[in-house]
C-alpha cells in the first residue's frame, strides 16, 4: 500500500531508522464521537510510543508503551484509550476538554526519536438549541392563531352589533316619522 511505501521510504532516509506517518493531521468531532488518532511507525529495534495532549487547559501524558511490553495509561484516560501496535491510539467519547494539540513521539531504544502532530477539533451537537428554537416557533405560531381567531371573533361580533345598532336606529327613526305624522 502507499502507506507502507512512505514507510519504508521514511525508514531508509532517517539516520536511526525510526519513521513516522500521520495520515490525518486534523481530526474533526463532535462531543461523544469516538476519534481514532491514527499514525505508523516503524524502526529497526524495540521502540517507545509516547502520546501527549496540549490545550489551554495544560498538557496532559495519555499514555507511553514499547512495543510488546508494557502499556502505561494515564489514569485520567485509563477507560478512554485504546491503544495499537502500529502507534495508533483510540480516543473514547470525546468531550471539549480533549480538543487540542495531540503529541505522538516514537523513540528507538538507541536513542533516536521522531515526532508527529494532530489537531483535533472537538464541536458541541447543536441539537439542543434547534430543537429550543422548534418549540419557541411551534408556541408563537400556536399564540398568533389564537390571536388571529379572537380578532376574527371580535370583528365578527362587532358586525353583528353594529347591525343591531343601525336596525334599533331605523326602527326608532321610524317610530318617531310616525309619531309626528300622527300628532299632525
Amino acid at each position: 500500500s502507499i502507506t507502507s511505501a512512505l514507510i519504508t521510504l521514511l525508514c531508509l532516509s532517517a539516520p536511526g531508522g525510526v519513521s513516522l506517518v500521520v495520515p490525518q493531521p486534523n481530526i474533526n468531532a463532535t462531543v461523544a464521537q469516538n476519534i481514532l488518532l491514527s499514525v505508523e511507525y516503524s524502526c529497526r529495534g524495540i521502540a517507545t510510543v509516547e502520546w501527549k495532549h496540549v490545550s489551554s487547559w495544560g498538557t496532559t501524558k495519555i499514555v507511553e508503551w514499547k512495543s510488546g511490553n508494557y502499556i502505561n495509561i494515564s489514569t485520567v484516560y485509563k477507560d478512554r484509550v485504546t491503544t495499537f501496535e502500529n502507534g495508533s491510539i483510540q480516543l473514547l467519547n470525546v468531550g471539549m476538554r480533549d480538543a487540542g494539540y495531540y503529541f505522538v513521539t516514537v523513540t528507538e531504544e538507541y536513542g533516536t526519536n521522531t515526532y508527529g502532530t494532530i489537531i483535533v477539533n472537538v464541536y458541541e451537537i447543536i441539537y439542543e438549541d434547534l430543537h429550543f428554537v422548534a418549540v419557541l416557533f411551534a408556541f408563537l405560531a400556536a399564540v398568533s392563531a389564537i390571536l388571529i381567531c379572537f380578532m376574527w371573533l371580535c370583528n365578527k361580533s362587532l358586525h353583528l352589533f353594529q347591525k343591531k345598532a343601525a336596525h334599533k336606529l331605523t326602527a326608532s327613526t321610524t317610530e318617531e316619522i310616525e309619531l309626528e305624522t300622527i300628532e299632525c
